[in-house]
């Protein structure tokens, strides 16, 4: 007997059936790319109880990913400094298109869509000139190339919308690279991270960091529900910086989020993803690099807890509080309803992607 995602792609094929919606993909809560033990690549749907939904196959490593706000479809990333991205039809198990970075580009590993679904927004690294560009891609017409518009920095990483708008926020990491240096860092000395809010393809406001921690690398980014940005940064410098979170709100200065020195030392320097947790009371970052998972208070912008998780780098909001991947193949549930699912033949990325 045919599958019933199989029968609701045959409907769909010959316009029978009313357009697909998440429910048909099984009604995934989050995305996440993941690595295989053959090594192969796959995008999984992870369903509210942290059950796998399903597992789509990818031409490489995935990074992130940005799923369509109406249909079952998802856009899979490459790692950085990958140049291709993969459309995937979630409910078929499909992929349907292929995006391919210009000459002289590659990605950074995320994207967004505008509020209505029509866009697809790109990070890119234009590395010739040293610039950060947003790809503009037309997704009711096979994902073409429809433009593109300056990001306000160098090396934007995440992108987000803002809520219920079609204001961008990007986090341009502020990092020079080419690709013929491979990951090297070639501006340390010179880098001026900072968050742009984009209107209509310019640049409406930008936040900087105080010049002492110009080396703070701001890569990957949250929005609460009423619209306040939360960073995370990778520190670049030979010290420590003083901070690694911090909190924006548009027209106000940014607000760098304190900690205890040894809380601060055992992230080793390095925030892998962000997320508002289920109340929006707190943030939560974490450290593939250091095992941790941290917590701060958004009203005081001050240090709230630590949770000791290997290799973990994932984080969403989830039922109850907070849900973490981790590379060994786990998911956490953290909060009042904590639990853990084991997923011992998947490798899971960098981000959960909340849907």
């Amino acid at each position: 007997m045919a599958s019933r995602r199989g029968f609701i792609a045959g409907l769909l094929a010959t316009g029978l059936a009313p357009a697909a919606t998440w429910a048909d993909a099984g009604a995934p809560a989050w995305l996440s790319a993941a690595g295989l033990a053959d090594g192969r690549f796959v995008l999984c749907g992870i369903g509210p109880d942290m059950d796998l939904g399903f597992r789509i196959a990818l031409p490489g490593r995935g990074h992130a990913a940005a799923a369509h706000p109406t249909r079952p479809e998802a856009v899979a990333f490459a790692r950085r400094p990958g140049t291709f991205a993969v459309v995937i039809d979630c409910a078929a198990g499909r992929e349907t298109a292929q995006l391919s970075a210009p000459e002289g580009r590659h990605f950074y590993g995320h994207g967004a869509f505008s509020l209505d679904g029509r866009w697809l927004y790109t990070t890119e690294n234009d590395y010739e000139a040293a610039r950060g560009i947003i790809g503009i891609w037309d997704a009711a017409h096979g994902y073409t190339r429809a433009g593109e518009f300056g990001s306000g920095g160098i090396g934007p990483h995440e992108i987000r919308r803002m809520p219920g708008s079609d204001v961008l926020v990007v986090a341009n990491g502020g990092i020079e690279t080419h690709p013929a240096s491979g990951r090297t860092k070639l501006n340390i000395p010179v880098m001026q991270p900072n968050l742009t809010y984009i209107v209509d393809g310019n640049v409406a406001e930008t936040a900087t960091l105080p010049p002492r921690m110009h080396k703070g690398s701001i890569r990957h980014i949250a929005l609460s529900r009423a619209g306040e940005v939360a960073f995370g940064l990778q520190w670049q410098g030979g010290q420590e910086g003083q901070a690694l979170v911090g909190l924006h709100e548009r027209g106000a200065e940014v607000r760098l989020c304190s900690a205890p020195d040894a809380e601060l030392r055992a992230m080793q320097g390095y925030i892998g993803s962000v997320a508002f947790a289920a109340g929006q009371r707190e943030v939560a970052v974490t450290s593939p690099r250091g095992g941790l998972v941290q917590t701060y208070d958004v009203a005081d912008a001050k240090h709230k807890s630590s949770s000791e998780i290997a290799d973990a780098c994932g984080v969403a909001a989830c039922r109850g509080g907070l849900l973490v991947a981790s590379g060994t193949g786990d998911l956490w549930r953290l909060g009042a309803d904590a639990r853990r699912a084991q997923h011992p033949a998947l490798m899971w990325d960098n981000h959960l992607v909340a849907l």
